[in-house]
């Protein structure tokens, strides 16, 4: 159903891990490389948070700041009735490139620490910061996006829950 979708959620997590991996070859330019990197984490860290989330599992996430200056995390799940063989295939995919990729960068942290490639530490630690987010909002929002959507719902209406009294 959303094969765009589908495709840049993988097309920028695996240009960013292939870049990484091949930059040395194309460039000498430490600068040029960490920069492109850089770049295709954070389209990878938009597009999965605000576009491919929504439209593959039906999960978003963000942080709200209210009157007070506090900030809240509101994570959300959108009830699906009944899920078509396509829209199973592209959560899987969705939820596949959403662990693997963490996972190697993690790899990568390790690799870099190991040889003693300290200039790439921090564009490691950014591409695990920035995947670790993701995985760790869409966890969230799959564990407990019904209650929360209960609970947004709620402010929005001025309503609340009532404890049933028995």
């Amino acid at each position: 159903r959303h094969p765009l979708a589908t495709f840049f959620h993988l097309f920028f997590r695996v240009s960013a891990i292939v870049t990484y991996l091949f930059c040395d070859w194309f460039s000498n330019s430490f600068v040029a490389c960490f920069v492109t990197i850089l770049l295709l984490l954070s389209f990878d860290f938009w597009s999965v948070k605000n576009v491919t989330g929504r439209l593959l599992v039906g999960l978003r996430w963000w942080n709200q700041i209210d009157e007070d200056g506090k900030s809240h995390w509101v994570f959300e799940a959108k009830r699906v009735p009944a899920v078509a063989a396509s829209t199973e295939a592209e959560a899987r995919i969705f939820w596949l490139g959403l662990i693997i990729c963490p996972v190697i960068w993690t790899t990568f942290l390790f690799s870099t620490l190991f040889s003693l490639k300290l200039k790439w530490l921090a564009l490691v630690i950014a591409g695990i910061s920035l995947q670790t987010a993701n995985l760790y909002g869409y966890i969230h929002c799959k564990l407990g996006g019904q209650k929360t959507i209960s609970r947004v719902t709620s402010r929005l209406f001025g309503t609340t829950d009532v404890p049933k009294s028995e």
